[in-house]
């Protein structure tokens, strides 16, 4: 977002998110081995009611890159949010949700799959933002059954100087 870009006033709670984020989670697949992740997320802002969202996950114990993906977050009125996001694995993936307090709470209207992606079913994630710091969980479904827990990290955001905010 350039420095002289106003925020737009519909953005709501979701200007609070603006900026770039990073930290560590944790995760599973299916019932595969869990894995321990770094993660970016960046949040920026072009002057209309909605926001560019990207993210970028590698593996904490030797670098290599785990999972990407991008979208956009738009703000309703009263909280309310929808989210249109897309990853390379072959899912893209419409949520909505709301702010309720500190939290927002964002699930899957539509899942749609390429041909040749993992089957992909449901989401529903989690936010808290409190402050500097934003946590999440992230469950998911790849059978039509309930969503499972996937992932769980702790985000910090970067400072202008590019070190983390201090918890």
């Amino acid at each position: 977002m350039p420095p002289d870009q106003p925020v737009h006033p519909h953005l709501g709670r979701l200007a609070e998110l603006l900026g770039d984020w990073q930290g560590e989670g944790e995760g599973r697949w299916a019932a595969g081995e869990p894995f321990r992740y770094r993660e970016r997320v960046t949040f920026g802002h072009n002057g209309k009611p909605f926001l560019a969202y990207a993210q970028r996950t590698t593996a904490l114990d030797d670098g290599r890159p785990l999972h990407a993906e991008t979208g956009y977050w738009r703000a309703l009125a009263d909280g309310e949010v929808e989210v249109a996001m897309a990853h390379p694995i072959g899912v893209i993936e419409i949520e909505t949700g709301r702010w309720e307090g500190n939290r927002l709470r964002l699930r899957t209207t539509t899942v749609n799959c390429t041909p040749t992606a993992k089957t992909v079913t449901g989401l529903q994630r989690d936010f808290e933002l409190s402050g500097d710091v934003l946590t999440y969980s992230l469950r998911m479904a790849t059978d039509g059954g309930e969503p499972a827990a996937h992932l769980r990290a702790e985000l910090r955001r970067v400072r202008p100087d590019g070190e983390t905010a201090e918890s």
